[in-house]
């Protein structure tokens, strides 16, 4: 509540804002223009009113890292988002702006609004895209699926579709908030399957072998095993590099489909 508080006290967007960011929503009572902290509070409102205390029960185990939800079902999600898409004025700029006071709030429903109302604009994304996401990481990513999400529907096609290129994710392994750094080796799983030359991509992860972050070595033994899958020999080269060093969550998940005289190779200690 403190960050979103300082978060709003620091980005006056109403005041900042120029006429274009503002949102009009057809058959609205008021028929009014919605600035971004209006259409903010009034998804705040409609969380609330649509809390179930259940669906937090039952999500919550799969969030070592905490769960602080309004436990909302996806299907409720999905109409309050289809609902803003509607109108016709809504544009990227708005939603940049959106989503930094939705993640500020480390609300699990706030966030996949940012998210979901974000990917909408794929045609649109730019390097702006890049630095909006960077910064919502900044404010308030914090937790395993919201970042695999903005890896999967944001960052990966920004990559596809060469907007950025991986250099751009290079200062993401010093990030701070360990979901930046997860969201490296992450996001380069959405290319895997147009890379020919995957040296580049080994050379970018190879600082965060030593990451101390659970959240990162298993995002890196995910990357590695589906690029294991495409380009074994390299992959290997490169875990037998580190067998004895780094640690051992990134093996267990990089060699789980291997077989079991294979993964003997890359146990700590094992010569080959």
């Amino acid at each position: 509540m403190q960050i979103r508080n300082w978060y709003l006290m620091s980005h006056p967007v109403t005041a900042c804002l120029p006429s274009y960011f503002s949102l009009t929503f057809p058959g609205s009572n008021n028929r009014g223009i919605m600035q971004p902290t209006e259409l903010y509070q009034e998804i705040i409102n409609y969380c609330r009113a649509n809390a179930d205390p259940a669906i937090v029960t039952k999500y919550a185990r799969y969030f070592t890292e905490g769960y602080d939800a309004y436990g909302l079902g996806k299907g409720v999600l999905e109409t309050k988002v289809n609902e803003i898409l509607a109108s016709e004025n809504i544009t990227i700029k708005l939603v940049y702006k959106l989503g930094g006071l939705l993640v500020a709030s480390h609300k699990y429903e706030e966030t996949y609004f940012a998210t979901h109302l974000l990917k909408h604009f794929t045609d649109q994304f730019s390097s702006a895209t890049f630095a909006a996401v960077g910064h919502w990481f900044e404010l308030g990513i914090v937790n395993w699926a919201h970042c695999d999400v903005v890896c999967r529907d944001i960052t990966g096609p920004l990559l596809k579709n060469k907007v950025v290129t991986i250099v751009a994710l290079a200062p993401w392994r010093e990030a701070a908030n360990t979901y930046q750094r997860r969201a490296v080796p992450v996001t380069l799983i959405e290319i895997l399957p147009d890379t020919k030359n995957i040296t580049p991509l080994l050379d970018l992860i190879e600082p965060l072998m030593h990451d101390p972050a659970k959240k990162v070595q298993q995002g890196l033994g995910w990357f590695l095993r589906e690029a294991w899958k495409l380009q074994p020999k390299p992959i290997e080269a490169f875990l037998l590099k580190y067998k004895d060093s780094a640690p051992r969550l990134i093996y267990q998940y990089a060699c789980e489909k291997m077989g079991k005289e294979q993964k003997q190779l890359y146990k700590k200690g094992e010569s080959k």
